[in-house]
């Protein structure tokens, strides 16, 4: 960052300089350099990162004896618990943002969905025989 600097200081454009840096293997943005030299984190960065806190507050409580557990508000999925947010500390939050913090935690919601199977296998796992003996052969190409 530092011959970017350099090279501005020359009357070098800053796009012009990355372009040759990057040509000669060194990939580096003009936004990129443009927000170091700003030194402030983008908006994204901080809303993610005050949704990371909230989520781990909210869902998760540690012990007198150092044991994490699990709260009830830990079952809400995205929908809940943005929902809860926006009730609650954090009016202005988007989904999404709730949705890529709890990407990050690892963390999902209990889903109640029942599930349908249509094929139940036996409990030895080999399939069963043809008990009709059908002759499922060609008896020549077609």
């Amino acid at each position: 960052m530092g011959f970017i600097d350099t090279m501005r200081s020359d009357g070098h454009a800053v796009e012009s300089t990355c372009r040759v840096l990057t040509e000669l293997g060194c990939p580096v943005a003009a936004r990129t350099y443009r927000q170091w030299k700003t030194g402030m984190p983008a908006a994204r960065t901080v809303s993610d990162a005050q949704a990371l806190d909230a989520i781990r507050d909210v869902c998760w409580e540690h012990g007198a004896d150092g044991v994490v557990r699990l709260r009830p508000e830990g079952l809400y999925g995205r929908r809940k618990l943005t929902a809860f947010f926006r009730r609650t500390s954090m009016p202005t939050i988007a989904q999404c943002t709730v949705v890529r913090a709890m990407k990050t935690l690892g963390h999902q919601g209990i889903r109640r969905t029942k599930t349908h199977r249509t094929t139940i296998p036996a409990k030895d796992g080999i399939r069963a025989s043809d008990l009709l003996n059908r002759d499922w052969s060609a008896p020549a190409p077609t």
